[in-house]
């Protein structure tokens, strides 16, 4: 790997999406559980407000990784913009349903305007999951891209066994994520219920992830550019996950829930290294695939931006951290109820 300025920004936005996917992908996994495991009303208002402070601050990398993405490499947002469109579409009326949603639901006591926004919540959150994961199946096996850099494909070709795979091994990765982050910020019945679902969905999402990674050799080129000795990274990526499924056994969910964090941060790694120094693979022609130089701005933007990210990303790390550390306690009955 030659580290330039291309590479850099390159490493940057997956850490970008790496915060997102970590992140996110509790609150994400809450939102599914949200209608499931709060069987009354002040019970799912608990079940809110273990995200409340959290997911709007979570959604942030995926904007910030968007924008990055649209500075330093134009070409590979304009494409994957215009190629993923429908897809995207999707994925962003269901994020401000989601955050609609947040909102609305206590502003009026009737039963069924709550179950409603509920229900909201729930599609607001599965929606982007499922999405997100066939995204990356997508950019892992390659998309119909010609030599112009133009996606000259449909939405259904976007849509195949092996995204489909992806998309729900994402979602089934959320949920457990969700369960065990709930199962830490609750208290009483709600923390039961939650354990009870990571008991029940975690081996699910085990067998989701081997059927992923068999799938991944047998339809991309993902194993052959990584070689017979792929690194520590996919290897710790891989432990973190079988220790993560150890640790839910002996009931330490602490452990548990930082080993779905290490396991998904090394996991998106491994995506990236994979896609290393592309980041479109083209279905039609390899050639026609666009690579962090190709499809990057000009030296003098990259430049600028770096200055910007050293001023900046330290504080938005350090505020994010704050907040984590703020209401890091349970939500339990004496715990005032903001949503």
């Amino acid at each position: 790997m030659t580290f330039d300025l291309n590479t850099l920004w390159f490493v940057l936005i997956a850490i970008l999406f790496t915060g997102f996917f970590v992140l996110e992908g509790f609150d994400f996994g809450v939102g599914m559980l949200l209608p499931f495991l709060g069987k009354t009303d002040e019970e799912r208002r608990r079940i809110i407000n273990t995200i409340g402070p959290f997911w709007d601050g979570n959604e942030v990398w995926v904007l910030t990784a968007g924008g990055a993405m649209f500075a330093a490499f134009p070409h590979w947002y304009a494409t994957l913009f215009s190629g993923f469109y429908l897809a995207l579409l999707l994925m962003l009326v269901a994020m401000i349903v989601r955050g609609a949603a947040f909102e609305f639901r206590s502003k009026d006591r009737d039963p069924q305007w709550r179950a409603t926004w509920d229900w909201m919540i729930f599609f607001g959150s599965a929606v982007p999951a499922l999405l997100w994961g066939v995204a990356i199946g997508n950019l892992l096996k390659g998309v119909p891209i010609d030599a112009n850099k133009h996606f000259v494909g449909g939405f259904f070709d976007l849509l195949s066994p092996y995204t489909l795979i992806a998309g729900v091994t994402l979602l089934l990765v959320f949920l457990t994520h969700g369960a065990i982050f709930l199962h830490l910020k609750s208290t009483r019945t709600i923390r039961h219920r939650a354990a009870v679902v990571v008991k029940a969905v975690g081996p699910v999402a085990t067998v989701a992830i081997a059927t992923f990674v068999v799938g991944t050799y047998a339809w991309t080129d993902s194993f052959a550019r990584l070689g017979v000795n792929p690194g520590l990274v996919p290897v710790l990526a891989v432990a973190a996950m079988l220790g993560a499924g150890a640790f839910v056994h002996r009931n330490a969910m602490g452990w548990a829930f930082a080993m779905t964090c290490v396991a998904m941060a090394l996991s998106v790694a491994t995506v990236f290294m994979s896609l290393y120094p592309r980041v479109m693979v083209s279905s039609l022609n390899p050639d026609w695939s666009l690579t962090i130089y190709n499809a990057s701005s000009t030296p003098y933007t990259l430049t600028v931006m770096s200055v910007v990210a050293l001023i900046f990303v330290p504080i938005v790390l350090a505020y994010q951290g704050w907040t984590y550390w703020v209401f890091r306690h349970r939500v339990g009955p004496d715990t005032t109820l903001e949503y």
